[in-house]
């Protein structure tokens, strides 16, 4: 009989923090469980600081064991600046340490590899080809179109390059995961006939038990966790809206976008920074609604964050467009306001009261995203493909 062993590579990895890294340790640990012999490669940790943390700091190569998962921590030169150029080379760095690592050590002939970043896993799918072995792709994000759709690519010759290092990724692999519909179908039109899996992002945590009589009470506490970022958009949301004295905005966090949502100084938002993973949820139950923005529609983009968040109770405020929208609609988890129409969001918060929140209870919020998201099912599924 084979030995179940499988390789996770990917850019993001705990004890960094970060939907990122959570969702790739979910599924390390989830191997592990259902008997796969299972390693990790990832950079040194550095996100979302850019500075390699300090426990590690002075390393060229980590190995250790963590919950019985073989975890290699490699070199790169970590960043977190706004220039395009400098994040390339960062992830250059990283992508020519995998590709030193796969070269010169044994790994296993199974191997899933995070996509995106787009050098990094072209790098790992191009090796791991050359070395011929099963490609497992984990698709969370479409890049380069994602960064078209952002504006921070623009088409022309690099953009090109990124365009066929994505074809050669979808072309190599042996079974491509989409964490949405929209990414299966998008690959499906570049690559025709792939073996194409649909891998939703759902957390394994066990939801926190919850009054069936909560009560919602004034002033009503928004709450946004996450990254900080330019996608996320959240200084331009909360420059064009005005915040009525019953609502408060409570940010957890850090990111690019972080100073310029602080000079804002508005005396509704309140700045926790950057917490742990099991602090933030134990935080977020002081909470009314979790608001979850991106201000441009980005095709195939379903946050993790409408998993995570309504699996704790929390009523959801989406304003992404696309799959992700039609997800809180379809399980009744909240509110959808279009993506980008800052008038209708300040229109829906100026007219928040105590009940709008009729059948969006946290208890309610909780059973449908408990019963609609089930990880077990869907990982018995996955593991029936590798």
């Amino acid at each position: 009989m084979e030995k179940r062993e499988v390789l996770i590579i990917s850019n993001y990895y705990p004890p960094e923090s970060g939907a990122a890294a959570n969702r790739i340790q979910t599924l390390a640990l989830s191997l592990r469980d259902h008997g796969f012999d299972t390693q990790v490669v990832c950079p040194l940790p550095n996100y979302p600081t850019g500075e390699v943390f300090k426990e590690f700091k002075g390393k060229f190569r980590s190995k250790n064991q963590e919950g019985s998962i073989t975890v290699n921590r490699l070199l790169l030169w970590p960043s977190k600046s706004e220039n395009k150029f400098v994040r390339l080379l960062s992830m250059l760095s990283f992508a020519f340490s995998l590709s030193i690592f796969l070269l010169f050590t044994k790994t296993p002939k199974r191997v899933i590899i995070q996509y995106s970043p787009v050098f990094v896993g072209f790098a790992g799918v191009f090796w791991c080809w050359i070395l011929g072995k099963r490609i497992i792709l984990n698709i969370s994000d479409l890049w380069p179109l994602a960064g078209l759709e952002m504006g921070l690519l623009n088409k022309g010759t690099y953009y090109s390059l990124l365009e066929k290092m994505e074809a050669f990724c979808y072309q190599k692999s042996d079974l491509i995961l989409g964490q949405s519909e929209e990414i299966l179908e998008h690959v499906n039109k570049k690559i025709a006939g792939k073996e194409l899996f649909l891998y939703r992002n759902y957390p394994t945590f066990e939801p926190p038990p919850l009054s069936t009589s909560d009560t919602t009470r004034v002033p009503i506490k928004i709450v946004y966790a996450g990254l900080v970022g330019v996608a996320q958009g959240l200084s331009k949301i909360f420059s064009i809206i005005n915040i009525p004295k019953n609502v408060e905005f409570h940010i957890y966090g850090d990111g690019p976008d972080m100073s310029s949502l602080e000079n804002l100084k508005k005396k509704q938002i309140t700045f926790h920074g950057s917490v742990t993973r099991e602090v933030l949820h134990r935080e977020l139950q002081n909470y009314d609604i979790a608001f979850v923005p991106l201000i441009t529609r980005i095709y195939g983009s379903v946050p993790s964050k409408i998993f995570e968040y309504s699996r704790l109770g929390l009523p959801l405020l989406y304003m992404g467009g696309g799959e992700g929208g039609d997800v809180v609609l379809n399980n009744k988890l909240g509110w959808v306001i279009e993506v980008g129409n800052y008038k209708q969001l300040e229109k829906f918060i100026e007219q928040l009261d105590i009940k709008a929140f009729e059948g969006m209870s946290k208890s309610q919020i909780q059973q449908r995203a408990i019963k609609g998201f089930d990880f077990e099912h869907q990982f018995d599924e996955l593991t029936k493909q590798l």
